[in-house]
């Protein structure tokens, strides 16, 4: 159809020359139409570009999509940023589009990214893991994964900006901060868990279970003592 015509050349160019390069005129050539039929579709450049940025946080959120999660909602951070940063790399200009400071509000399409995010970050607290509330955390991490993001379109020399960034949000935002491994974050987590919840064990396994959790995570006195109350109500009934 004209109209998916119309996109895929505009993509395509936007990709090869940037926003500033993009013409109607070379958009119609590429797709071999006329300029009345994007406007047609579109109504002006600005139409058009709208729908190019909607198409690119489509191909961006399939990949989101695609990721499965893990028992680690600390690692499917981790992935989640990296993948983010990816994405920006291999589509600069597309990525301009959707995230430059071009824009003055949020475009509809980037709804879903951070409804994403916020899932990831909801399971962190959840587990007793974050700093900060859960809004304060997917603010703080969405402005830094763009930042970088950008930072790397425009300089792509600065290696390892990205880890550096990843890593110095995440121990800002999360207790377990730098010096946690992903085995040390998992027994936190386990910990955080068995405390919340009827587990079917017998108050003597869940004391040796509580006692390696602990020895894995280094976690505080807080959460040893959340399960241990839990072991003390299950001799009590």
């Amino acid at each position: 159809m004209s109209r998916e015509r119309i996109l895929a050349a505009a993509i395509e160019l936007v990709d090869a020359v940037g926003v500033e390069g993009m013409s109607i005129r070379d958009v119609c050539a590429a797709a071999g139409v006329t300029p009345p039929t994007v406007y047609h579709y579109f109504g002006d450049k600005k139409g058009l570009l709208d729908a190019v940025v909607a198409a690119g946080f489509e191909r961006y959120l399939q990949e989101k999509r695609e990721r499965a999660e893990s028992a680690d909602p600390v690692e499917d951070l981790r992935r989640g940023w990296d993948g983010h940063v990816e994405f920006g790399l291999r589509n600069p200009a597309l990525y301009g589009l959707m995230y430059g400071g071009a824009r003055t509000s949020q475009h509809p399409a980037a709804a879903e990214g951070e409804r994403i995010l916020r899932r990831i970050v909801t399971r962190i607290g959840e587990a007793g893991l974050l700093t900060m509330p859960v809004d304060d955390a997917v603010q703080t991490i969405h402005a830094a994964t763009v930042g970088a993001t950008i930072l790397l379109i425009t300089n792509p020399s600065a290696a390892g900006l990205s880890a550096r960034t990843r890593e110095a949000v995440l121990g800002s935002v999360l207790v377990t901060g730098l010096a946690k491994t992903d085995l040390a974050s998992a027994a936190d987590s386990l910990l955080v868990q068995l405390g919340r919840g009827d587990v079917p064990l017998t108050p003597g396994e869940l004391a040796i279970l509580r006692e390696l959790l602990v020895k894995l995570g280094g976690s505080g006195e807080g959460q040893s003592q959340e399960v241990g109350d839990q072991e003390e109500r299950g001799h009590e009934q």
